[in-house]
């Protein structure tokens, strides 16, 4: 894991279009921007752990209806 260190307004490059931008901070929270192209799927962690669920129930029926 790479950790970096960014103050508000300053941001961090992934690739050639991505970019995350540290928009606040306070206390232990930090606030995100997230600017990448539309084909790249950006969500939080809890999200994208319940779309894959889903994604996993949806090939067990299709399975189960074979």
């Amino acid at each position: 894991m790479l950790v970096l260190s960014r103050q508000k307004d300053e941001s961090i490059m992934i690739g050639d279009n991505v970019e995350i931008t540290i928009v606040d901070v306070r206390g232990d929270k930090v606030r995100l921007g997230i600017t990448a192209p539309k084909e790249i799927p950006v969500h939080r962690r809890e999200v994208y752990e319940a779309i894959q669920r889903e994604k996993g129930q949806e090939k067990e029926e299709q399975v189960d209806q074979q």
